[in-house]
């Protein structure tokens, strides 16, 4: 999936992206601050070693993203996620760190507001990269990650797009255009700002302006929920 910009979201360019790590595990926390105070744009405001102290830290630091571990004592990473991006306007964006085994995961996080996954043993470069993608307002999913996202809710069956909507998201559903309807069902494809412009015949100018249109209307977060949003409300329908 592509990270192209969907908001106005973040810090200012003379500004440093502020982190708060949580992870249960001091000797992660610990690499993941090594990797990150060597950069000169980004600073660690907190550490947290569960889910009720990340809740509480983000209140405190009001950091520009939180780097979310899931299995953690106290409170899981889920709920914080979900507690963290409930806060409102201005509220930081969580990126989980994620393996392929636990799918269910994925999708709860999805659902609790995390705007980024990043596969465990991923690089440094791509951890400082994906911290940068969300300060900017964006959301990022790993490519192998955006796949298994988009084959299970496409699989017959399967649970992962059973959920129903709220008669607010219905309406807000139908507040958008046609065309802005297509713009979301291949969002839900992980279509790039490039490939929606080649497939809809637009300037890619004009497909930032519908993207962000149809998140605004949906009140979605960014691309990632745009890809569960347009699963559980039926514009693209599992095995479709």
């Amino acid at each position: 999936m592509s990270t192209a910009p969907v908001g106005d979201a973040g810090p200012r360019a003379d500004e440093r992206i502020s982190v708060l790590l949580a992870d249960d595990q001091h000797l992660v926390r610990t690499g993941f601050r090594v990797i990150l105070e060597v950069e000169d744009d980004i600073e660690v405001v907190g550490e947290a070693a569960d889910g009720g102290r990340a809740v509480t830290m983000a209140r405190a630091t009001r950091p520009d993203v939180v780097l979310m571990d899931v299995e953690m004592p106290v409170m899981d990473g889920l709920e914080a996620t979900r507690q963290i991006t409930g806060a409102g306007p201005g509220a930081p964006a969580v990126l989980i760190l994620t393996t392929f085994d636990r799918d269910d995961y994925l999708f709860a996080a999805l659902r609790a507001g995390a705007s980024g996954f990043l596969l465990k043993n991923g690089t440094p470069e791509e951890l400082v990269d994906a911290i940068r993608v969300l300060a900017r307002g964006d959301a990022l999913l790993a490519p192998e990650i955006t796949r298994r996202v988009i084959s299970t809710f496409a699989r017959p069956g399967d649970p992962a797009g059973t959920a129903h909507l709220g008669p607010d998201a219905e309406a807000a559903l139908g507040e958008l255009t046609p065309r802005e309807r297509e713009v979301l069902v291949l969002l839900a494809a992980g279509s790039s700002n490039a490939e929606i412009a080649a497939s809809m015949q637009l300037g890619e100018a004009t497909v930032k302006t519908h993207v962000s249109r149809v998140l605004a209307k949906l009140g979605l977060r960014d691309r990632v929920q745009a890809v569960v949003f347009a699963y559980e409300s039926g514009v693209v329908r599992p095995g479709g």
